[in-house]
């Protein structure tokens, strides 16, 4: 049976994710004088919800169309992406706000369906990053000319000494920008180091990238730019007889940052001091500005509901409401109102209690183990998806990305996951087909879909 290529729908694909992209990232009709009075606004007006249906909608249909490669690569994704799915929509039983949880699931829902529909069609080995980091280059570009035409709606008009000056750009908020700058230097500085562009292009795409970075005034993303620019220097220009020990460096960077989460989390005595080397890093106070009062008082709240939580994404409401549980930051912290946990790990415990929190590791241990997979396999992508791991491990200490529908981070890293899997699922595709012969009617068709599962189940069981 011949493997068949299919090169079909590229750009309506890549058209696909940027609009996912720049809804996760702009606020709600370009409404950027809101963000100045009332802040983010709690549900979408019909524009926002026609676009979020049509992705839905459009990812199903790609689903199905291409179901028995959908059904493949299900069995070769990260099985606890899924069953965080899972988690979150059986919240639902036990939710504060169940149509709060019910509206965030929604998009949960078409982030990762969306996600999966990517990487079903046009696929080849980088084309995650050609698809991502154009649409993150022109996101920063605008934010430097949207800054430099209206800065009165792109740089934080608040006199608070982290905010006076910060640049939110085409973002909701300066760490908002910080992240996206973060993860496209990262993405132009890989690209560079493995000649998949040439130096000037690179030098662009990264001045912008840094000029946002600076301009953002974000310090976690600063210090998650320096330390995975070093570490991808080290996993893809260290000397080949250092190469066989990086598995155990990342090992070893991967339990340390899960130890900082979890001393965050109070699991580990000595907070204090596992926090002090991060204070000095990012330049902040040892109360990483005002970050282990709201951890404290959310600490307080996780211990009422320990092992589920309160539901996934039902206990932050669009601002500060009376008879709320989220309504005590008013009055405990001087009626400062943070609107999320600012940590990624203590939120999934406040969201899907110790449960969610396991399923976070587990898939953190399974994405770097598949990852150190294709890294033997395809060292150049293998890198760019630890990198993006660790970014995100780095800045969810301090901010809330992981697994959440309000950050556009968790669908790069969605898609990356996705991503991760579509590149070891072709791997072993090669060892039962051989290299894809072009074709413009269509990949493995019907008849060799059978013969596809039964030599990917023996494919897999042999280990490779």
């Amino acid at each position: 049976m011949a493997w068949l290529r299919d090169d079909r729908h590229s750009f309506f694909l890549a058209g696909m994710m940027w609009v996912l992209i720049v809804l996760m990232i702009v606020p709600e009709g370009f409404d950027y004088q809101s963000l100045t009075t009332t802040g983010a606004p709690s549900s979408g007006g019909a524009i926002s919800r026609l676009l979020w249906l049509g992705l839905l909608a459009l990812s199903v249909i790609l689903i199905f169309w291409r179901a028995g490669l959908a059904w493949l690569l299900a069995r070769t994704l990260n099985p606890f992406l899924l069953l965080f799915v899972a988690l979150a929509v059986a919240s639902i039983a036990w939710s504060i706000d169940p149509a709060l949880s019910l509206r965030r699931l929604i998009r949960l829902g078409t982030i990762v369906l969306a996600c999966m529909a990517f990487v079903l069609m046009s696929w080849h080995a980088r084309r995650y990053q050609n698809v991502v980091r154009p649409i993150l280059t022109i996101v920063l570009l605008g934010s430097i000319v949207f800054g430099l035409v209206f800065p009165s709606l792109a740089i934080h008009q608040q006199t608070s000494a982290e905010l006076v000056g910060a640049w939110r750009g085409l973002a909701n908020h300066k760490n908002g920008l910080g992240a996206l700058s973060c993860i496209t230097l990262i993405f132009w500085f890989h690209a560079w180091l493995t000649r998949e562009v040439k130096l000037l292009p690179a030098l662009a795409g990264g001045a912008v990238a840094a000029t946002c970075l600076v301009l953002s005034r974000s310090s976690t993303s600063l210090a998650a730019t320096v330390f995975v620019m070093v570490f991808l220097v080290m996993l893809l220009r260290s000397p080949h007889g250092l190469r066989p020990y990086m598995p155990y460096l990342v090992a070893m960077l991967v339990a340390i940052l899960l130890i900082y989460a979890l001393a965050i989390l109070n699991l580990i005595p000595g907070l204090g001091t596992l926090m002090a080397p991060i204070a000095a890093l990012t330049g902040k106070d040892m109360s990483l500005t005002g970050r282990t009062e709201i951890w404290a008082i959310l600490s307080e709240h996780i211990r009422y509901h320990p092992f589920l939580g309160t539901g996934y994404g039902a206990y932050w409401t669009a601002g500060p409401v009376a008879g709320t549980e989220s309504y005590e930051f008013v009055w405990r912290m001087g009626s400062f109102y943070p609107g999320s946990a600012h940590n990624g790990y203590l939120e999934i415990v406040n969201d899907l209690g110790w449960a969610g929190l396991l399923c976070l590791i587990a898939y953190i241990v399974t994405h770097v183990r598949q990852s150190l997979q294709l890294l033997a396999m395809d060292r150049h992508q293998g890198a760019l998806y630890l990198a993006l791991f660790f970014q995100q491990a780095i800045t969810n200490l301090s901010e809330t990305h992981w697994f959440s529908v309000l950050s556009v981070d968790f669908v790069i890293m969605t898609l990356a996951t996705t991503a991760l899997a579509r590149a070891l699922l072709e791997q072993r595709l090669r060892l039962v087909f051989g290299e894809p012969q072009p074709s413009t009617s269509g990949p493995i068709d019907g008849m060799a879909l059978p013969l596809a599962r039964k030599s990917f189940t023996r494919v897999q069981g042999g280990g490779a």
